[in-house]
């Protein structure tokens, strides 16, 4: 007898339908898996036997039977536990010792430990999301999951700890609540905390450059001596990030599904956006994602919130130079001889840098013990395309006395805090509105392409003269060029200005500083 279920896949951040046909007829006793199988899901004979043993179930060793498990697609190679629960049922049903229901209108996801407990998976969220669009009406998950699947409305989320309770549920003869659908937590306006960058002394050109990134979701470096206060500024950044909207949320949380860390509060589908802190000892695998089946990376990770590089010129050349692509196109594709993945890296990224290999190349203060050669290969670990590709470039220097032993109550900073916010907020909001009738939606001035640029970005007869002067005389690129007017353009949503004006431009070119390479 021929039985069939539903389960999934994952591939990228997406996942596929997987079917679970069981063919069950006499002959000499096998539990065979086809269907390109990994090491993982070829296990599940052992995991499937045990546990349908331990809930008083009859075991497929126990019967003179030829048992053939196929995953369809058969091209399509599967990996995890995440199958064992689909498989158990399938077998159940082949063998008669459950009643036949409607499979069309389950999907089943889930581990299955000997004792016939069900432990939980990674990519429930996507598998959510593809089971609501596929017209499953239900989706059985493990408990640990359940909250998880219940973000997407529109189908009936069964949160289940072992088989018997599914097979009784099945059978009739028990109940399972659906579980109520998950609320989207958006961050409170008055959210404060400590780490905010208005408890940061003095740098103030530094901190203004951190509301327009922010703002304007534009990727920024900073360049100065040890101590300066770079690191606790990129840290500080989140204290003024805008909250994601749903649709942000959603995309992050099939992110954090995936790779299985939706389990804490804090990644759970809140406003809160990613912040992500590679050491600089990580591979390029590591940082945009890959591996024999490619799983996200730290820039996937940080999609739609800050990846902070501190010491960036510390990493490996190569690891830096695949940023390129993500920093221009917003997502990565990994290549496999199998096929082609795509993951979404559209990040802010914060990277910080010490002028050369001791730190105090142009310090006011300390001089500088390399020399040019050591200086030249320090700097030369950042390409010029690389460069290209940082919206905002400044100069961080050494904090004054006068700056350190300034008071700054907690009162104060709550206050200058609220006023950053507001600020931001407002220019999300002409975001927004500015954007909310392309077919392909973006969120950020920084996405804007050069075609949209040159409509929205409009500047007058003065200001064309200081652009043109500075192109000439910096010999800036077409793509720098469109960064400084993307740059002006979020200062003046800043100040809720419907033009551009001179000053918003000549601010904007204040934030290209020159880089030797």
């Amino acid at each position: 007898m021929i039985s069939k279920t539903y389960s999934s896949t994952i591939l990228g951040i997406d996942a596929l339908l997987v079917e679970v046909e069981v063919d069950s007829s006499p002959g000499l006793h096998s539990f065979n898996i086809v269907g390109l199988p990994s090491k993982t899901v070829e296990e599940a004979k052992d995991r499937v036997s045990s546990a349908v043993k331990n809930i008083g179930a009859s075991p497929p060793q126990k019967t003179n039977r030829r048992i053939i498990v196929n995953l369809a697609p058969a091209d399509l190679k599967k990996i995890g536990a995440g199958y064992d629960l689909a498989i158990a049922i399938a077998y159940l049903l082949s063998s008669n010792q459950i009643k036949n229901f409607n499979s069309q209108d389950f999907l089943f996801l889930g581990e299955l430990s000997l004792n016939g407990e069900i432990k939980k998976v990674p990519g429930v969220l996507p598998t959510a999301l593809m089971a609501k669009e596929s017209g499953f009406s239900s989706l059985v998950v493990p408990c640990e999951n359940a909250q998880e699947a219940a973000v997407v409305d529109g189908i009936n989320v069964l949160g289940v700890r072992n088989l018997r309770e599914i097979i009784d549920f099945l059978e009739g003869k028990g109940k399972i609540s659906p579980i109520e659908n998950t609320d989207f937590r958006k961050i409170k306006d008055d959210y404060f905390s400590e780490n905010n960058i208005c408890a940061i002394k003095g740098q103030h050109q530094a901190k203004r450059a951190m509301e327009i990134a922010a703002a304007g979701g534009h990727n920024i470096l900073m360049n100065g001596s040890p101590g300066s206060g770079k690191t606790m500024m990129a840290k500080s950044i989140p204290s003024i990030l805008p909250a994601m909207e749903i649709k942000e949320a959603l995309e992050v949380a099939q992110i954090y599904s995936v790779c299985g860390m939706l389990n804490s509060k804090k990644n759970f589908l809140t406003s809160d956006r990613p912040f992500r802190s590679p050491h600089h000892s990580a591979s390029a695998v590591a940082l945009v994602g890959g591996g024999a089946w490619p799983r996200p990376g730290e820039i996937s990770l940080a999609h739609r919130g800050v990846l902070f590089m501190d010491e960036i010129a510390e990493f490996p050349r190569s690891v830096l130079e695949s940023l390129r692509q993500p920093l221009e196109d917003g997502k990565i594709f990994i290549s496999r001889a199998q096929g082609q993945i795509c993951f979404p890296a559209r990040f802010i990224l914060v990277a910080a840098m010490n002028p050369c290999p001791c730190g105090f190349l142009g310090d006011e203060e300390k001089e500088c013990s390399c020399s040019p050669i050591q200086v030249l290969k320090y700097k030369k670990k950042i390409s010029g395309p690389l460069l290209d590709r940082l919206d905002i470039q400044i100069q961080v220097g050494r904090v004054k006395y006068d700056d350190l032993s300034q008071k700054n109550s907690i009162s104060q900073q709550r206050e200058n805090l609220l006023e950053i916010r507001k600020r931001i907020s407002i220019a999300k909001k002409i975001q927004e509105e500015r954007f909310s009738k392309l077919s392909s939606p973006i969120f950020n001035n920084s996405e804007m392409s050069p075609s949209f640029v040159e409509r929205e970005c409009l500047i007058d007869i003065k200001s064309q003269n200081l652009l043109k002067k500075a192109v000439d005389e910096w010999r800036l690129s077409a793509r720098t060029h469109f960064k400084i007017l993307k740059i002006a353009r979020t200062i003046a949503d800043l100040e809720e200005s419907e033009g551009i004006s001179f000053n918003h431009l000549a601010e904007a070119l204040s934030y290209r500083i020159k880089v030797d390479n």
